[in-house]
C-alpha cells in the first residue's frame, strides 16, 4: 500500500473513549483478540463480549474507529488492589489496519484515560508483545518482577483463559513468560509523550 493511501487511511480514523454505542464492537473485539493468540501463540488472556461490554459502559475502554464506523482497535483498563493499582489490557488493532501507528495511538490515549481516573495509582501492564513494551518505555514504564504488581487475586484470575496459566500458577503467580511492566507516578514530573513533545503531570 502506498504511504500516501496509508495516511489518508490513519487520518480517517478516530481513537476516542468508548461508550454505551460502541457495545455492538464487543463481539468483534473478542474475536480479534483470540485470533491474534492463536496466530501468535503466546498468551492472551481471553475475554467475553460482556466483560469488554462493561468496559465500554464504565468510560474504562479506548475504541479506535474509521469514518465510516469500521472497527480499528481497542484497548481498556481496570483497578486492582483498591484502586492503588491500574492495568493497561487487551491491546488489539484488527488486521487490515495494522502496521499504520494505531496501536501507539490507542495506547497514548488508553494511559491518557488511566491518568484521568486513577491519578495516583501505578499503571502496570504484562505483556509478549516487544512493540508493546516499546511504546510502554516512551511512557516511562519499567520491567519490574510480578512481585511489584498487584497481588489482588482477581487480576491474575483473568490469566486462566492464557495457554501459560499453568507456567504462571505452577510459580505461584511470581513468574510467567509475559514480563511485567510498571508506570509509578511518583516517579515522574513529567512524561514522554510520543506524538508531541512533554507532557506535563504532576507528581504525588
Amino acid at each position: 500500500m502506498h504511504s500516501e493511501k496509508i495516511e489518508e487511511i490513519v487520518m480517517d480514523i478516530q481513537v476516542m473513549v468508548a461508550q454505551e454505542c460502541h457495545t455492538c464492537y464487543a463481539g468483534q473485539i473478542c474475536e480479534e483478540i483470540f485470533i491474534s493468540s492463536q496466530e501468535r501463540r503466546t498468551g492472551i488472556a481471553k475475554r467475553s463480549p460482556e466483560y469488554i461490554m462493561e468496559k465500554m459502559r464504565a468510560g474504562k475502554a479506548v475504541i479506535a474507529l474509521t469514518d465510516t464506523g469500521e472497527f480499528a482497535g481497542f484497548s481498556y483498563i481496570e483497578s486492582w488492589g483498591g484502586k492503588s493499582f491500574v492495568a493497561n489490557s487487551g491491546l488489539i488493532v484488527a488486521h487490515k489496519f495494522r502496521g499504520m501507528g494505531i496501536a501507539k495511538r490507542i495506547k497514548e490515549q488508553t494511559f491518557i484515560l488511566s491518568r484521568k481516573l486513577f491519578p495516583d495509582a501505578k499503571i502496570f501492564s504484562i505483556t509478549t508483545g516487544a512493540a508493546v513494551m516499546k511504546m510502554n518505555y516512551e511512557f516511562g514504564f519499567r520491567p519490574v518482577p510480578y512481585a511489584e504488581l498487584t497481588d489482588d487475586p482477581e487480576f491474575w484470575k483473568g490469566c486462566e483463559g492464557c495457554r501459560h496459566f499453568d507456567i504462571l500458577k505452577s510459580h505461584d503467580y511470581k513468574m510467567c513468560i509475559c514480563t511485567g511492566l510498571l508506570y509509578d507516578p511518583k516517579e515522574h514530573l513529567t512524561i514522554h509523550h510520543p506524538d508531541e513533545d512533554l507532557v506535563k503531570v504532576e507528581a504525588v
